[in-house]
């Protein structure tokens, strides 16, 4: 998600709402399709990999509302927990492969990471109670498959994704959340690119992470990097002080918003796992 492309969603959405008399403050907006379309960036499937073998088990699943969706899973003979890993508002999990071979054997969990509707090979148009529907069933999918209860998978996300794994979590529970580069809400972030745009007024797609998280008290593994310019770390820090459970920052020295997790972090993300 591009600072432009948050400039130009709310102030179309700004002009075009207030011009025609929309009932912003409820949250209604003649461009939420417009919004959803900018704030959502899937990417098809590479053509690259139509037909070739990859070390990840391949899955198809279904939402709640019958859109077909796909997914890699990566099991470890002598797990240390079993995670689900929801991404960031871009691409596909196939540019996320590293990152999934990186959890696998370094941190030896058993992970499956999934394409929200639209992304990858996943049917379907995303939107906010879209993505959240297509998480939900990823872990269904997850706890059946490791024959396990949907709370003893570790929600992971980044990004985008941190608010679909604190829906989750904040909902239903979880042996531990674990969270990097997310916000407090998207109209917060949206405040952040365009501070004199009424932002809070008149996004549809509101990720309110903020409200979220208070319902979450079990433990929380966070981390930012301190050079992020689309997501502030201040964001981050007041996203991760409304948690009432045990919880850990890490901030990422002169990392940017799509930089890799540091070396001290990796050895904290093992610590953490170590103590669930």
């Amino acid at each position: 998600m591009s600072p432009r492309s948050l400039i130009f969603t709310v102030f179309v959405s700004f002009i075009l709402s207030t011009g025609t008399g929309c009932s912003i403050m409820q949250h209604v907006s003649p461009t939420a399709s417009l919004e959803r379309k900018l704030i959502f960036q899937p990417q098809p499937w590479p053509e690259e990999l139509a037909n070739r073998e990859t070390p990840f088990e391949e899955v198809s699943f279904v939402s709640a509302d019958g859109t077909q969706l796909h997914g890699w899973f990566m099991d470890h003979p002598d797990a240390s927990g079993v995670a689900l890993f929801c991404h960031g508002n871009g691409g596909n999990i196939a540019s996320r492969a590293e990152s999934l071979m990186l959890l696998n054997q370094r941190h030896k969990l058993a992970t499956m990471m999934f394409d929200y509707r639209g992304y990858g090979k996943s049917e379907g148009h995303p939107s906010e109670q879209g993505v959240f529907a297509d998480a939900r069933a990823a872990r269904k999918w997850l706890a059946a498959r490791k024959q396990i209860s949907e709370q003893e998978i570790i929600l992971m996300g980044r990004s985008l994704g941190g608010a679909v794994a604190i829906e989750l979590a904040s909902t239903d529970g979880a042996r531990g959340l674990v969270l990097a580069s997310t916000f407090t809400s998207m109209p917060d972030v949206a405040k952040h690119v365009l501070p004199i745009i009424p932002s809070r007024l008149i996004m549809t797609q509101r990720f309110n992470s903020l409200s979220k998280i208070k319902n979450y008290n079990g433990p929380l593994l966070h981390s930012h990097g301190d050079a992020d310019r689309l997501i502030p770390i201040e964001l981050g820090r007041k996203l991760f002080a409304a948690a009432p459970g045990r919880k850990q920052f890490i901030v990422i020295p002169n990392a940017g918003h799509n930089d890799p997790q540091s070396e001290e972090y990796r050895i904290a993300f093992d610590e953490f796992l170590s103590s669930l």
